[in-house]
């Protein structure tokens, strides 16, 4: 292995084309994120009716502890904090790449109507009674999954010009966005009362009873289909600086950003299916590493490891510091909410000079 300095700070490390660039803030904060994950992981695993210390549960997890810690943390807590990070980082990762092909901050796939469809295809089994056939397990997440891929190719064909323009995707997928809301609630207001109120939980996006039959598909999803998105980092790096650019460095323009649209809507799709449309972290959890991170544009990683945190955490917050337990998705909207008109207001400014 080889070490050349190209940029004065930038060490570059590798041989012949394959080469790495040193970036040591950004993996200081990809190890301080880590570590921030695996905290808030033992503090929400350690609080129920059995309270465990977080030194206690990290021991647990590591293989320590004794055997009454150990069925608590593994077999009745730990799922639903597993499976709420792996829904946090698939929907970082899918909202830095949105972000990043759009060159849009507002572009999410929970603004641009992915985790609409996916909802809207959820309700859809729950309120017309195709559970009765399918069973609750696999009829609402086979819906969902089916929901946000369609809803994906259709915003990717209407917006399909010669070519795929970012402010074009995010005004199509804006419209479609609005017209599946409505759709969903048309389904809630003609189905049975029970229908809709099964179907409103689990649109608001919930961890409760999420078991490791949940986290073990969701963990296999997010590894597969993360690694391809990580693995073309570069031509996503290429592509936040114009299609042009992107093809002066050589880059296939719109086959990588199909092959990463379809990376998005697939992680969108199987975080809505795990545990609900739970809102804003596709749009949150990228532009926070963004500024943490101080890069270019959101860091895939970096994004996904903040998302993570943004659902365990919000999740410890609807469990132990509201007066009712609520589901994960509504404290993460009052995080989303403000987040979102503070980025419009900033935007605007910014243009106006």
């Amino acid at each position: 292995m080889t070490t050349t300095t190209l940029v004065p700070g930038r060490p570059r490390f590798g041989r012949g084309r394959l080469t790495l660039v040193w970036r040591p803030r950004l993996v200081a904060v990809d190890v301080a994120l880590l570590v921030l994950v695996f905290l808030l992981v033992c503090l929400n695993v350690g609080q129920g009716d059995y309270p465990i210390s977080v030194p206690d549960v990290a021991g647990a997890i590591l293989g320590g502890g004794n055997e009454a810690e150990q069925f608590i943390v593994w077999n009745l807590r730990l799922p639903r904090s597993v499976v709420g990070l792996l829904v946090g980082a698939g929907f970082g990762m899918s909202g830095a790449i949105w972000q990043s092909i759009t060159r849009n901050p507002l572009a999410s796939p929970d603004l641009l109507g992915i985790t609409a469809g996916a909802g809207a295809g959820a309700v859809a089994v729950i309120v017309f009674g195709s559970t009765a056939v399918l069973g609750t397990t696999i009829g609402v997440p086979a819906a969902a999954m089916a929901g946000g891929l369609l809803t994906g190719v259709a915003i990717y064909l209407l917006a399909w010009r010669r070519g795929i323009e970012g402010f074009r995707l995010v005004l199509i997928g804006v419209a479609v966005n609005g017209i599946l809301i409505a759709l969903t609630n048309w389904m809630l207001v003609i189905g049975e009362i029970w229908d809709a109120q099964e179907a409103t939980v689990w649109l608001n996006g919930s961890l409760t009873g999420r078991d490791w039959g949940d986290a073990l598909p969701a963990a296999i999803a997010l590894g597969a289909i993360g690694t391809v998105a990580l693995a073309s980092t570069f031509q996503l790096s290429a592509l936040k600086l114009g299609d042009d650019t992107a093809r002066a460095l050589g880059v296939r323009v719109q086959l990588s950003q199909a092959v990463l649209l379809i990376a998005s809507v697939l992680l969108a799709a199987m975080c809505v299916t795990a545990a609900g449309p739970i809102g804003f972290i596709a749009f949150v959890a990228p532009q926070v590493a963004l500024r943490i991170a101080r890069t270019p544009g959101p860091p895939l990683l970096a994004s996904a490891l903040t998302g993570a945190a943004l659902v365990v955490g919000s999740d410890y917050v609807a469990r132990v510091l509201l007066p009712t337990e609520l589901p994960v998705g509504i404290v993460t909207t009052a995080i989303g909410g403000p987040f979102l008109m503070y980025l419009i207001i900033r935007t605007n400014r910014r243009l106006s000079r």
